[in-house]
């Protein structure tokens, strides 16, 4: 039996996002806190409890964005026209936000400071949210005709999309809040239990609307999740997350550090899993599936040769550094 190599390319690109996602999302969520957060010492214990880490964090998007680029040319050339808007102001957002991440350790007025803190959360509110528009647009689906995209220019922009955006800002917001409760302490892990519950509150109950949203705006969507036997692989979702909701609510009660970020990522990982139910085997909903849009079988080969290669040694760097710099961050133990 041969290896059905585009479905294990769909896999590993699946996943490299969804690290993307989980990784980079609690670091534009410390951004996107910073309006919440006033104390420049508290500012400084936030941006340095990602400092070592925020860098190897987007190598997922690289990898993500540069395998559908490789492995899947039809669904690259039919997304990016479709988005192009969303996504060029996310990597310009991207760069901002990271010339503001290491300038604002570099002013010695306050005044400078807090302009390139406000540049920092804009960048992480602008990449966050144009995420999640596109993110919305491509649930939504994209018109395609003769191998093509056949939509307009502004087809990315509904309320929906729009509705996925404000979701992704406060999801991130969530993992950036657990994240600090995990790596911080004193009054600044006080602020991110504090935070941590609306958040996770709102988070749900986004996830609800969209969930209800997605059933009524689309017909395969509605058949996937509400037929036989497609109920029985999709019902075991909400139920984990209803789960799971309890679990962080309680570890909240408890004080819990590691629990309520955890939490807070399984909630991404089933969201995730959900879109992949809904969205299966289609890369480019409603038309392109994963096979119609990969290249040659013999390019995949070639590509999954380096693959091997290539993503255990940004794993074993990932889980080094994260290792590495484990433990609380004080301003004591500042990375700047």
């Amino acid at each position: 039996m041969s290896l059905d190599l585009t479905l294990i390319w769909a896999v590993l690109i699946a996943t490299a996002v969804f690290l993307y996602v989980a990784m980079d999302g609690f670091d534009l969520g410390i951004g996107i806190l910073f309006p919440a957060i006033s104390a420049k010492a508290d500012r400084d214990v936030m941006v340095n409890s990602v400092a070592p880490v925020w860098d190897g964090n987007e190598t997922w998007l690289i990898l993500g964005g540069g395998g559908l680029f490789a492995v899947f040319p039809l669904a690259y050339v039919t997304i990016l026209p479709a988005l192009y808007m969303p996504l060029i102001l996310m990597l310009l957002a991207l760069v901002f936000r990271g010339v503001a991440f290491e300038m604002r350790f570099r002013m010695v007025t306050a005044r400078g400071q807090l302009w390139w803190d406000r540049a920092f959360s804009w960048g992480s509110y602008v990449a966050a949210f144009c995420q999640g528009i596109a993110l919305g647009a491509l649930v939504q689906g994209i018109r395609v005709e003769g191998r093509a995209y056949a939509g307009g220019w502004w087809d990315w922009l509904t309320p929906f999309s729009l509705l996925t955006g404000v979701a992704l800002v406060v999801g991130y917001a969530l993992l950036g809040a657990c994240w600090l409760i995990w790596k911080t302490g004193g009054e600044l892990q006080i602020r991110a239990y504090r935070l941590a519950r609306p958040l996770g509150l709102a988070t749900l109950v986004l996830i609800a609307i969209i969930s209800l949203t997605m059933l009524v705006l689309s017909a395969p969507f509605r058949e996937r999740w509400l037929s036989f036997p497609g109920i029985l692989v999709g019902a075991p979702v909400p139920v984990l997350v209803g789960l799971l909701a309890l679990r962080f609510q309680r570890s909240l009660e408890r004080r819990e550090e590691l629990m309520p970020f955890l939490c807070a990522l399984g909630f991404f990982l089933l969201s995730y899993i959900g879109l992949a139910i809904s969205f299966w085997p289609m890369i480019v909903p409603p038309d392109i599936s994963i096979w119609a849009a990969a290249t040659h079988p013999s390019s995949q080969a070639f590509l999954l040769a380096g693959a091997v290669v290539l993503v255990p040694m940004v794993l074993g760097y990932t889980a080094y550094v994260y290792w590495l710099f484990r433990g609380k961050v004080t301003p004591e133990s500042a990375y700047h």
